[in-house]
């Protein structure tokens, strides 16, 4: 199947148009039509190759919200028409034991990533959400409830169960006192996710610049990390700490607002941090921990859980051939809060 996109030739270059073959589909497959596709500070790292493991050309896109144009002999899920998105992830073992009980993020062989992966069976490099149409196995779609704003709905399937998946593993419910570091596009899904829990919620920011915007999204409490004063009052105040800073950084002064036995959890640095020291951990039995997106079912429960409370992420709808200057913007923070192109805009194939 002939389909149009955009791609990263090189580390160096703008996304350009781009045509190319998708594999055809296997019997337990769904072939969607990319209605909507969401833009992450993941698609411009590795669009410019700054993990080290990007291999060109790359269709980025790991938000996609589409709707079914064709299915596989053996697909019972689905049928033609339906609404599906698409996350991170299109395959996995799904025989290990973390694939069993539905933590498909943890494969033990590792999971096939939406693009830049290389296919379970052919070993092709996967191509994501910046083109016309998508193939996925059936297992790795996940539904759209009825009446989601589907123009609004794709960044859920990054940001929204990137934030989600730590607020579930970590238990919070009405009353859990939470902390969210940044209010990018991240920390404004887990300010949503964590109201919508019932939890009394602290936006942490460097400057008070932001608190009028973390209120207007349902935020507590607003606490600026470089007022040592308040970060001193704010000490053991927290079970859990969402840190969605998405570069090097130092963790040790958020450490100390953590409760005994609390944790602070990284979801937005891949990568190196700034050297942190171990005397809050230690006075205070703290932990730092990691994680990342959540597995198919808790995707599934993210889903139904936003659909059942109203929480959508702010977007502003982009045109495929703007991607390069949202990429630009993108880095200077300068979108609220949630970049979605409407794949409307991509013309189709010759």
């Amino acid at each position: 199947m002939k389909t149009s996109a955009y791609a990263a030739l090189r580390c160096d270059t703008p996304l350009e148009p781009f045509s190319f073959d998708r594999r055809a589909p296997r019997a337990n497959d769904i072939v969607m039509e990319v209605l909507y596709s969401g833009i992450c500070h993941s698609d411009l790292h590795q669009a410019r190759n700054d993990w080290g493991w990007s291999q060109y050309p790359i269709v980025p896109g790991h938000e996609i919200v589409g709707r079914v144009i064709e299915i596989g002999s053996d697909v019972t899920t689905y049928k033609v028409g339906d609404h599906v998105a698409v996350g991170c992830m299109v395959d996995s073992c799904m025989s290990c034991d973390q694939c069993r009980k539905g933590e498909e993020q943890l494969c033990r062989v590792g999971n096939t990533q939406t693009y830049n992966s290389p296919d379970r069976i052919t070993g092709d490099i996967t191509r994501g959400g910046y083109s016309k149409q998508l193939v996925v196995r059936e297992e790795f779609a996940l539904r759209l409830p009825e009446g989601m704003d589907l123009s609004r709905a794709a960044p859920l399937l990054c940001a929204g169960i990137t934030t989600y998946s730590p607020l579930r593993t970590w238990n919070v419910g009405p009353g859990s006192k939470v902390g969210v570091i940044g209010l990018g596009g991240l920390g404004h899904m887990a300010v949503k996710l964590a109201v919508g829990l019932g939890a009394d919620v602290t936006v942490i920011s460097r400057s008070a610049d932001k608190e009028a915007d973390a209120r207007a999204l349902g935020a507590d409490h607003f606490l600026v990390s470089s007022d040592a004063g308040a970060m001193a009052a704010a000490a053991n105040r927290f079970e859990l700490i969402i840190d969605t800073v998405p570069v090097k950084h130092d963790i040790t002064p958020y450490t100390w607002l953590l409760d005994v036995d609390a944790t602070l959890v990284l979801v937005g640095q891949v990568g190196p941090l700034d050297e942190a020291s171990t005397v809050p951990l230690l006075m205070g039995r703290r932990r730092v921990a990691g994680s990342p997106i959540g597995g198919i079912a808790e995707t599934q429960e993210m889903l139904d859980f936003c659909a059942k409370k109203g929480i959508l992420p702010d977007c502003e709808m982009i045109r495929m051939d703007e991607i390069n200057a949202a990429f630009e913007r993108m880095e200077r923070a300068d979108v609220r809060y949630r970049f979605v192109i409407d794949m409307a805009s991509l013309p189709a194939a010759a």
